[in-house]
């Protein structure tokens, strides 16, 4: 019985240790795999090739399916948000696929590939 206690004893104990090990809480800066508290930002240029790319094209004028040409584009940032999120003509709606942050990553980028 003394035996199934330490065992048991032992167990709970290792299984602690592998919580707090565990924990994000523990940042230790000279352990680079530990998660920070602060998220990395949003690539609008990594969102852009991920999801638009393929009907825009890498430099914004592709035009396939319908695609407007994005270096031609006089859409304000709000504007370009909004296309974005509840899409347009043949242009799928990215509400329920990206995040807000990701929309307005994508947006502020388009901005620049006419430039």
């Amino acid at each position: 019985m003394f035996a199934s206690k330490a065992v048991g004893a032992l167990l709970l104990g290792l299984g602690l240790a592998t919580v707090a090990c565990n924990n994000p809480k523990n940042n230790n800066p000279n352990n680079p795999s530990t998660p920070t508290d602060t998220p990395a930002p949003v690539s609008g240029a990594t969102v852009f090739k991920k999801q638009c790319q393929t009907c825009h094209g890498a430099d914004g004028k592709l035009g396939l399916n319908g695609a407007k040409d994005l270096t031609q584009s006089t859409l304000s940032l709000e504007e370009r948000i909004a296309v974005i999120h509840g899409g347009r003509g043949t242009m799928t709606a990215f509400r329920e696929i990206l995040s807000a942050e990701e929309i307005q990553a994508v947006a502020a980028y388009t901005q620049n590939l006419g430039k």
